[in-house]
C-alpha cells in the first residue's frame, strides 16, 4: 500500500513539474513575468521567493496538477512599467509557443523515459508462444505451443524483428486498435522451419481490448513446459503423488503441449454443469520412467464460474532475453514508442467519441495509482515504462481542443490568427463552461471505471 501511495505521488509529482516547467521556461524566455510556478492546489505547504521580484515556487497540499501563474490584464492591473511583461501583450505566436510547452515537455519527458528503459535493458520472455486457446485466431491461423515469432510486417512491407513476447503484445494491441491484420513469420523452437501466418485482426476493431479480446486473439503467455513446480502439502496434486520435477506428457489420453495446455485442462475439469467428479488419468515422466496417476482437481467458485485447481505451480519459467539498445537507436525507439503511444491514444479518443470504442478503456486516478504501484514493485525500467505512457497520456490529452486545457487555448489563437481579433469574453466564458462540463464528464466516466475495476464489474 505505501509502495503504491509513493508511486502514484512520485508519478503526479515529475508529470506536474515537467509539464509546468515547459510552461515556465518558455514564459521565461518570451519575457513573460512568472508570478507564481505551483505544484498542487490548495493550502501551500511550502514555498520559496528570492525576492519580491522574483517568481514564487510553491508545493500544495492536493498533488492533483498545478500551475504557472503569469503577468496579465485578464486577471488583474498592471503596473504600466510591467506592461511588455504581461502575458496577453505577448504576440499571438509567443503566447502559443507558451501555451503548447507544457504538452510537449510531457512528450519530450516521454520520448527520455522510454529511451531510458531501452538503455538500461530488461530482461523479457522470448517471442515462443503457449498453446492458443480453442477457437481463437491463433489456432485457426496454426500456431501451435513452442512456435517462435520471429517478425512482423509493417505497413511497408518490411519485416521488423520481435525481439521478446513484450514486443509482440505490442503490435497486437495496436494493430488491433487501428482495425490492421498483422503477418508473422515464425519458427520452430530451433529456428527452422520459417513460416508467415497472418491474423485477422481488423475483425476487433472498436472493440475493448480487455481479457476476453485477449483470449479471442488466442496470443498471450510465452511458452513454458508441462512440468510441475513447488506442490502444497495435502492437495490434490500431493495427495495424487506428483511431485516437484514432474513432466506432464498425457491428461486422459491427450498429449499436453505446454504449461498453459495443462493449466487449461485442470481449470476445465472443473466448469460447467458437468464439473468433473471422477479423476483425471495423468501419465507423467520422472527421471525417465512413465508413471500414472489419478488426479481429482479441487472445484472452486471464480466469480460467476467454477473451476478445477490442483494446489500446485505448473509450467518452469520461460526462457528470457536482455533486451537493450545502444544510445542512438535507444533514444530513436523512444522518439517513436511515444509517437506510437500518442497516435493510439487520439485514436482511441476519436473512437470513444463517436462511439466506437468503449467508454472503459477511460483510467482515472485509483487505475494509475494501481498501475503505478504496480510497476514500482517491478523494477525500475517497468516503472519508467508507465511513467512514459503517463506523461505521453497527459501531453495528448492537453493538447485536445476543450476548453480548460491547453488545446483549447490553441485554437482560442488558431481563431484570433485566421479573423485577427480574439474570441470574445462573451464567447470565453460560455466555452469554459462548456469544457468544465466535458471535463467533469471524463472525470466522472474514468472514476466509474476504476470502481468498477476494482469491484470486479469490469
Amino acid at each position: 500500500m505505501m509502495t503504491t501511495v509513493a508511486a502514484f505521488l512520485l508519478t503526479l509529482g515529475v508529470l506536474v513539474v515537467v509539464h509546468e516547467y515547459g510552461h515556465y521556461r518558455v514564459a521565461v524566455a518570451c519575457g513573460v513575468k512568472v508570478l507564481r510556478f505551483s505544484v498542487g492546489f490548495g493550502r501551500v505547504i511550502w514555498r520559496r521567493q528570492a525576492t519580491a521580484d522574483h517568481t514564487e515556487f510553491v508545493v500544495c497540499a492536493l498533488p492533483l496538477g498545478g500551475y504557472v501563474r503569469m503577468l496579465d490584464e485578464r486577471e488583474g492591473d498592471v503596473p504600466a512599467a510591467q506592461l511588455a511583461q504581461a502575458f496577453n501583450r505577448k504576440a499571438l505566436w509567443q503566447r502559443a509557443a507558451i501555451v503548447v510547452a507544457g504538452p510537449l515537455a510531457n512528450l519530450l519527458l516521454a520520448v527520455l523515459l522510454y529511451a531510458s528503459a531501452h538503455w538500461i535493458g530488461i530482461d523479457e520472455p522470448k517471442a515462443v508462444l503457449a498453446a492458443p486457446p480453442a477457437r481463437s485466431m491463433a489456432e485457426a491461423v496454426g500456431l501451435r505451443a513452442g512456435d517462435w515469432v520471429q517478425a512482423w510486417q509493417g505497413s511497408d512491407g518490411q519485416w521488423k524483428d520481435v525481439r521478446s513476447i513484450g514486443d509482440l503484445r505490442w503490435q497486437l494491441t495496436q494493430h488491433a486498435l487501428q482495425g490492421q491484420s498483422l503477418a508473422l513469420a515464425v519458427t520452430d523452437l530451433s529456428g527452422g522451419g520459417r513460416r508467415e501466418v497472418r491474423l485477422a485482426l481488423e475483425q476487433l476493431e472498436g472493440q475493448q481490448i480487455d481479457a476476453d479480446t485477449v483470449r479471442r486473439i488466442g496470443i498471450g503467455q510465452p511458452y513454458s513446459e508441462p512440468v510441475m513446480g513447488e506442490v502444497k502439502a495435502d492437495g490434490p496434486a500431493s495427495k495424487a503423488g506428483l511431485r516437484k520435477g514432474d513432466r506432464v506428457l498425457r491428461v486422459d489420453g491427450l498429449s499436453v503441449a505446454d504449461a498453459q495446455t495443462l493449466r487449461e485442462r485442470i481449470r476445465v475439469a472443473g466448469s460447467g454443469a458437468d464439473a468433473r467428479r471422477v479423476p483425471m488419468t495423468w501419465q507423467v515422466d520422472r527421471s525417465g520412467q512413465t508413471i500414472e496417476m489419478l488426479v481429482s482437481p479441487r472445484i472452486v467458485q471464480e466469480g460467476d464460474k467454477s473451476i478445477g485447481r490442483v494446489d500446485a505451480y505448473i509450467g518452469q519459467p520461460p526462457a528470457m532475453v536482455n533486451v537493450r539498445l545502444g544510445p542512438i537507436e535507444g533514444l530513436v525507439r523512444g522518439a517513436e514508442r511515444t509517437w506510437e503511444v500518442s497516435a493510439l491514444s487520439v485514436r482511441m479518443l476519436y473512437r470513444m467519441l463517436v462511439g466506437q470504442a468503449s467508454v472503459r478503456n477511460l483510467s482515472g486516478p485509483l487505475s494509475i495509482a494501481e498501475y503505478a504501484g504496480q510497476s514500482a514493485n517491478q523494477g525500475l525500467v517497468y516503472y519508467l515504462g508507465f511513467l512514459a505512457l503517463v506523461s505521453v497520456s497527459l501531453g495528448v490529452l492537453n493538447l485536445m481542443p476543450l476548453p480548460m486545457l491547453d488545446g483549447g487555448h490553441l485554437m482560442y489563437y488558431l481563431f484570433e490568427g485566421l479573423t485577427g481579433r480574439p474570441v470574445s469574453d462573451l464567447w470565453l466564458a460560455r466555452l469554459q463552461r462548456g469544457g468544465i462540463a466535458v471535463l467533469l464528464a471524463m472525470m466522472s466516466v474514468a472514476l466509474f471505471n476504476d470502481v468498477a475495476r476494482l469491484l470486479g464489474l469490469h
